[in-house]
């Protein structure tokens, strides 16, 4: 298994590594080590998503070399069932599920996080720096001739395309990063094209503080740019995904994708196990030779994809409500193990 993972690392860092020197070869100033570096931070989250086709190799390649070393057929002739001979191997499983969720997830979550702020300094993409947690939400905008920091205690989504703020505080800076003014309102309303603030008191250098009843501030920051910042699950680990999701719908969001990512991430070992059922359906036989190893390599590497595109199915069908959330993320990996033990009780007492 661990060979198996090396190996698959190595192959999604080299494609990862070739698709951004694809896109970073029209520009002068981005260099080989930032690119290496961003294709090192992406590979972790692309390699999670692959991680049930590791057992499953992993598993096909040892059950091949039990077989092809007559250990297999000596451990059934002196009574050492299917199952026994599976213990390891899903016990191996279950404990890499637990530790890829709870150890490997928040890593690549951060260094995910990572790759996409240095690809948004790199590629020029629209970097507007969000943060929305229990301490109210942070904004930093930058103009053409300035700079925006807004921060509010607490936010409510008002209505479809408006957010309300109460306890706003916006801060202007220089390009120089010299202050300009701030502004302290009581509470806010954020629509398309700017920040409607109520019982404002403006704060200038030199100059008396003024109370208005109202003020505009204009702004790029709309309610759609807010949810789709945050509408990316794997920016989050395991660990923050609950406390997120609480705080998310105590704003007025919706947080079904996070939901339904965090099943998916808490049916994770169910998912190696299952996998590596079906491995041991395909190749736990004790005369490869009679049975067809080439066929047997195929249909489970064809069972393996099937899986990964029934899963994806369902797991859209799942975000997009159209399924309960522990149907979707839990019944592919209950499929495939149903379907690996069907097979096995068959070449067991068959």
């Amino acid at each position: 298994m661990l060979a198996v993972l090396a190996f698959t690392a190595g192959v999604v860092l080299l494609f990862e590594t070739i698709e951004m020197l694809r896109r970073a070869g029209a520009r002068t100033d981005i260099d080989l080590w930032a690119v290496v570096a961003m294709s090192a931070l992406k590979a972790p989250q692309t390699v999670h998503r692959t991680m049930p086709f590791v057992v499953m190799v992993a598993a096909m390649l040892a059950f091949w070399r039990l077989t092809r070393s007559s250990e297999l057929v000596v451990a059934r002739s002196v009574g050492v069932s299917v199952w026994q001979i599976l213990a390891p191997v899903l016990g191996l499983s279950l404990l890499l599920g637990v530790v890829e969720v709870v150890a490997l997830n928040p890593l690549s979550s951060a260094m995910f996080s990572l790759y996409e702020r240095m690809e948004s300094r790199a590629f020029g993409r629209d970097d507007t720096p969000l943060s929305l947690s229990e301490g109210g939400l942070w904004l930093r905008e930058v103009r053409e001739d300035d700079q925006v920091l807004v921060h509010a205690d607490t936010v409510r989504q008002a209505t479809q395309g408006r957010l309300r703020l109460e306890w706003v505080s916006v801060l202007v800076l220089g390009d120089g990063g010299e202050y300009r003014y701030r502004l302290e309102g009581r509470e806010a309303l954020l629509e398309e094209g700017g920040l409607r603030l109520n019982d404002v008191w403006r704060f200038e250098p030199g100059q008396t503080a003024r109370h208005l009843d109202s003020y505009s501030h204009p702004t790029a920051l709309t309610v759609s740019k807010i949810q789709e910042k945050f509408n990316k699950p794997e920016n989050l680990s395991f660990w923050e995904l609950p406390g997120f999701i609480s705080f998310y719908e105590s704003a007025g969001f919706s947080a079904h994708r996070q939901r339904m990512y965090w099943q998916t991430l808490l049916a994770k070992p169910a998912v190696l196990c299952a996998m590596a059922l079906l491995a041991a359906a395909f190749m736990l036989h004790h005369n490869l030779r009679r049975a067809g190893t080439t066929l047997r390599v195929a249909g489970g590497v064809g069972a393996g994809f099937l899986f990964y595109a029934g899963s994806e199915v369902i797991y859209a069908f799942g975000a997009s409500a159209a399924l309960p959330l522990p149907l979707a993320a839990w019944s592919p990996a209950l499929v495939a193990a149903l379907v690996g033990v069907t097979a096995l009780l068959y070449l067991e007492d068959g």
